[in-house]
């Protein structure tokens, strides 16, 4: 009897660090939340400007080809609709650093000091490289895609003065115009900078595997060939097919592996240096 009592004492006294923990996380996703809610709602407040400034890669596009530049709403709720998504995209992003922040507060307790300035630098060094990333995909790739995209136009752009449609002499051809949704399009931009925002989190992982010795430089230089291959492939996927935005994502993202392999490393040999300095380093590992 005694036994199980001390026992139930035993579970009564575990189970209290549990429930502490739990209204920490409760406190933080609340403080995430509403974070995330505040910014959402500035966002919507600006939704045009941030539509504005997604749309310029497709209106620099047209307006080399000479076009208008217009996309059309194929549904009548489909302009709230855009302007959500514009504004959880941008609360999101603009509410990361305190989620972030949240983040850190939660698992920085339980981390040893030496842990907490190893997973720090990581914990910055990842937004900039999603940001990297997405500057990137908007700058680089998406005016390259768009103008791959629009180059299936043909025949006659725009009406002539007297408003009918022109022919090509004895052989008119059915005009291929672009009138793109609002909402496919901020669907394929979205993607596109997602999408490169995570590949550029490449250097990030690797490096805090390495960190952790679940990687080393040796293994990551050996499986070069099969790095290349992936790599390939997620160029096939993730640009239009037209050889040059493939090849400059192949070399952006193969050039962030090689950083990677350089990165790990250094911390290899910081920390054999470190375990020299102790006298823990054993020479037959080399």
């Amino acid at each position: 009897m005694t036994a199980k009592t001390e026992q139930d004492d035993d579970l009564d006294d575990s189970s209290a660090p549990l429930i502490e923990h739990l209204a920490e996380l409760r406190t933080r996703i609340i403080w995430s939340m509403i974070a995330f809610m505040v910014a959402m709602v500035l966002c919507y407040t600006v939704w045009n400007p941030i539509y504005n400034f997604l749309t310029q890669p497709i209106c620099h596009a047209l307006e080399a080809r000479e076009q208008e530049c217009g996309l059309i709403l194929l549904k009548l709720q489909e302009g709230f609709f855009v302007a959500i998504r514009i504004s959880l995209l941008g609360g999101f992003a603009l509410a990361f650093p305190v989620i972030a922040y949240q983040m850190w507060r939660f698992v920085a307790p339980g981390l040893y000091r030496n842990e907490k300035q190893a997973f720090l630098p990581f914990l910055l060094a990842s937004p900039i490289m999603f940001f990297l990333g997405a500057a990137f995909a908007y700058y680089i790739i998406l005016p390259m895609a768009y103008d791959f995209f629009l180059g299936f136009q043909q025949g006659p752009l725009t009406l002539p003065d007297d408003g009918t449609a022109g022919a090509a002499g004895d052989n008119p051809m059915a005009a291929i115009v672009f009138q793109g949704s609002v909402d496919e399009y901020l669907s394929l931009t979205t993607k596109f900078i997602l999408a490169f925002g995570l590949s550029f989190q490449l250097p990030v992982l690797l490096t805090l595997m390495g960190k952790a010795g679940l990687v080393s430089a040796e293994g990551l230089a050996s499986v070069r060939r099969y790095a290349v291959v992936a790599i390939l492939v997620l160029a096939a996927f993730a640009t239009p097919p037209d050889v040059i935005s493939q090849v400059v994502l192949f070399v952006v993202v193969f050039g962030l592996y090689e950083i990677s392999i350089h990165l790990v490393r250094r911390i290899e040999k910081k920390r054999e240096a470190e375990l020299r300095a102790q006298g823990l380093w054993d020479d037959t590992e080399e």
